[in-house]
């Protein structure tokens, strides 16, 4: 599986602008199966003051995209769900339109975040063209037991608007998802700044054995391809079965 990680600055809260310029970056790629996107991709990560704007045509565009290029779609929208409350939903969508979401779990409470939205409790996985993919959002990247493989799935999908000031965690932390689980792992932050942060990218997929298959240059927009070999992963977990040797646990509210 051909998998295209797509670093991309975002205009502040300009979904219009956001939408034409990533169309516009997009069109010059093909023959891919999967295409990451940043957090909160329509308007940057805002821990508050989405109140007045409206995202909901960024779903719309996912899946015009989709069904434009035969593949699926992975990006997060700030988005108000059937009760009013606003999540940081990371949405998968599929080619005939379809699509599974992931509701941010861990809360940035350091910019606000836990005041303006409710946190997600659904740990999802979903399964496209043979592969199984976990979905996380930026800062559930620092919490393993969150993501732990239960011999479940095969990559894990982090989306980011992670500071320049931090991207050495964001580094560390994306290699040791994908060495304690024995997965892909497939990671996209943004560039550019926003009025809190700056952000230099380091958008990267890395293998089961923490080695880079793809990775974008830092502070410059761009599309990396990764092949997901899942023969390659699956007979070295075989060989090496670390996951069936995991201790058992479960999360409470699952």
């Amino acid at each position: 599986m051909k998998v295209a990680i797509v670093q991309h600055d975002i205009v502040w809260a300009q979904p219009t602008e956001n939408l034409r310029h990533l169309s516009q970056l997009l069109d010059q790629q093909s023959e891919v199966d999967l295409y990451v996107l940043a957090e909160t991709f329509t308007t940057g990560f805002m821990a508050k003051g989405n109140e007045n704007i409206d995202t909901s045509h960024g779903l719309t565009w996912l899946q015009q995209q989709a069904k434009e290029k035969d593949a699926a779609f992975a990006a997060s929208i700030a988005t108000r769900d059937a009760d009013g409350c606003l999540r940081n939903r990371l949405f998968f969508v599929r080619p005939d339109g379809t699509y599974d979401y992931y509701d941010k779990r861990h809360l940035f409470s350091y910019a606000g975040e836990t005041d303006a939205y409710a946190d997600g409790q659904r740990r999802v996985i979903v399964k496209w063209r043979g592969v199984r993919f976990l979905l996380q959002i930026c800062y559930d990247l620092r919490f393993p037991v969150f993501s732990r493989n239960r011999q479940d799935y095969d990559a894990v999908i982090y989306v980011a608007n992670w500071p320049t000031s931090r991207i050495e965690v964001w580094q560390t932390l994306l290699k040791a998802r994908a060495l304690e689980n024995q997965c892909y792992a497939i990671g996209v932050n943004r560039i550019g700044e926003d009025p809190a942060c700056t952000y230099c990218g380091a958008s990267a997929i890395m293998d089961a054995y923490g080695k880079t298959l793809a990775r974008c240059n830092d502070h410059e927009e761009g599309i990396a391809i990764g092949d997901l070999n899942m023969e390659q992963l699956l007979r070295f977990r075989n060989k090496f079965p670390v996951l069936q040797d995991a201790d058992d646990f479960t999360l409470k509210n699952q």
